[in-house]
C-alpha cells in the first residue's frame, strides 16, 4: 500500500510539474530588438576588347573604367524598419554609409563630396527617420524624412539589389538617384499606394553648397500592387524641379526638368521573373529630351544559380544627357556648374544587350556564406551610325565584367 501513495504521489507531481514550473512568459520585444546591421563588400572588373585610350567604358559610370579592378562599394547599414501593415504607430530610421569608387556618383551635394579627390570617395547614401500612422486609410500613411534614394528605376544603388553588375543607360542617365526632403506613402487600399513628396533636388542636400538651385521640386508616384493574383507589381513615378545649377548662363535656371519612370515586375513562374523599365525625360531649359526602354529576364535555376538578360533601347537625340566624366570629381563638379572634363556621345540612339550570372556558392564556411559572384558579357552599339565608343572612334563596344559581393 505504501509502495501505491509513492507511486500515486509521483504521477501527481509529474502531472503538475509543467503547470508548478512553467517558465516564465518571455518579455515582449522592446523597440531596440527591431534594430539591425547589415553590410557588403564589391569589387569588380569591368574588360574593354578595344582598350580605349581614354580608359573609359563610354555608356557605364559605375563601371565606367576599362580593364582596371574597381573596390566600388562597401557598404554599411544600421536601420530599424517600420512595419508599414501595423494598425498602431511606428517608428524607424535608416542610416546608410559607403565608401569606393560607386561613390563618385552618388554623392548629394555638400555632403563628403570634397572629403577626397581619390577614386575611392566616401558618401552618405541614406540617412532618415520613417514613421506609419493609422491615420485616414486602413493601411495608413508612411512618412520618411531626410536623405532617401529615388523610387524611381529597376535598379538601385545597393549592388546586392541588382542582377548584373554594370547598369542600364536608364539607371546611369535617365533617373535620379537621391533625395533630401520628406516622401509620404499613403496605402490607399492592398493594391494601390500613393506617392507624394518634396524635395531639394536631384542629389542635392540644403544649402549653398547643397542645393545647386535652391528650388524645391516635387517626386511621386502611383504603385499599383498585386494585380494577374499577386504575380505583377507596377510603380510608376515623376520627380519634377529645376536642376540645372545657379551659375549656369544663357538659361532659365528655375526652368523644370521632368524625370519619369514607370517599372514593371511579373513573376511569370516560381522561376522565371520579367522586369520593364520605361523611361521618358525632358529639360525645358535647354528644350531637350530623352528616354527608352530596358527589359529583364531572370531565371532561378536552383538555389545557388541564375541566369538573366538585359535589352535596351536608349535614345538621346540631342547628345545632351549620356557622357563619361574622366576625373574622379568631374561628376560632382559637373553638377554644381564648375570647370569639368565631360565627354558626349553626340546625337545617339544606344542598344545593349548583357548576358550575365548569379552564383551563390553552397559554401560550408559561415563567413563565405554570403558571397554572391556576378560574370557579364555586355555589348553596347551606336543604332544610328555615331561613334560614341574606343574613345570617339567606334559604334560598338564589348564588355566582359564580373564582380564578387560579400555580404555580412
Amino acid at each position: 500500500m505504501k509502495n501505491f501513495f509513492y507511486l500515486v504521489t509521483l504521477v501527481l507531481i509529474t502531472a503538475m510539474g509543467p503547470t508548478a514550473y512553467a517558465a516564465a512568459p518571455a518579455p515582449a520585444p522592446t523597440w531596440f530588438d527591431g534594430v539591425k546591421f547589415w553590410g557588403h563588400v564589391e569589387a569588380g572588373i569591368t574588360g574593354n576588347t578595344d582598350d580605349p585610350s581614354n580608359g573609359l567604358n563610354f555608356g557605364h559610370l559605375f563601371t565606367d573604367r576599362a580593364n582596371e579592378p574597381l573596390m566600388n562599394q562597401l557598404l554599411l547599414t544600421v536601420e530599424r524598419p517600420i512595419d508599414t501593415s501595423s494598425k498602431t504607430y511606428d517608428l524607424g530610421f535608416r542610416l546608410q554609409g559607403m565608401y569606393g569608387s560607386d561613390a563618385r556618383y552618388t554623392h548629394f551635394l555638400g555632403e563628403l563630396d570634397d572629403v577626397t579627390h581619390d577614386r575611392h570617395a566616401l558618401d552618405i547614401v541614406e540617412a532618415n527617420l520613417q514613421l506609419h500612422t493609422p491615420w485616414l486609410t486602413p493601411g495608413g500613411i508612411d512618412f520618411k524624412l531626410g536623405q532617401y534614394v529615388t523610387l524611381e528605376g529597376a535598379e538601385v544603388i545597393d549592388a546586392a539589389g541588382n542582377f548584373f553588375y554594370s547598369h542600364s543607360y536608364i539607371f546611369n542617365f535617365g533617373i535620379p538617384l537621391k533625395h533630401t526632403g520628406l516622401m509620404t506613402i499613403t496605402h490607399l487600399s492592398p493594391m494601390f499606394d500613393l506617392y507624394l513628396g518634396v524635395d531639394s533636388g536631384v542629389n542635392t542636400s540644403l544649402g549653398g553648397e547643397g542645393d545647386n538651385n535652391d528650388d524645391a521640386a516635387f517626386h511621386g508616384g502611383l504603385g499599383i500592387n498585386g494585380l494577374l493574383d499577386g504575380r505583377l507589381n507596377i510603380l510608376a513615378t515623376t520627380h519634377i524641379g529645376a536642376e540645372n545649377p545657379r551659375n549656369a548662363t544663357g538659361i532659365n535656371v528655375h526652368a523644370l526638368r521632368y524625370l519619369n519612370d514607370i517599372t514593371a515586375i511579373f513573376k511569370v513562374n516560381d522561376k522565371l521573373t520579367a522586369t520593364t523599365d520605361l523611361n521618358y525625360i525632358k529639360d525645358d531649359a535647354f528644350d531637350v529630351e530623352a528616354g527608352g526602354v530596358a527589359q529583364y529576364f531572370t531565371y532561378a535555376v536552383n538555389d545557388w544559380l541564375s541566369v538573366g538578360v538585359r535589352g535596351e533601347v536608349y535614345r538621346d537625340p540631342s547628345g545632351f544627357y549620356v557622357a563619361a566624366f574622366p576625373g574622379n570629381q568631374d561628376f560632382v563638379r559637373f553638377e554644381k556648374g564648375r570647370p569639368a572634363t565631360v565627354i558626349g556621345g553626340g546625337k545617339t540612339t544606344y542598344g545593349a544587350f548583357t548576358a550575365g550570372l548569379n552564383i551563390k556558392p553552397p559554401l560550408e564556411c559561415k563567413f563565405l556564406q554570403g558571397v554572391m559572384i556576378r560574370p557579364e558579357l555586355r555589348i553596347d552599339g551606336s543604332l544610328n551610325d555615331t561613334k560614341p565608343f574606343d574613345s570617339g572612334k567606334s559604334g560598338l563596344q564589348f564588355t566582359p565584367a564580373v564582380d564578387v559581393i560579400v555580404s555580412f
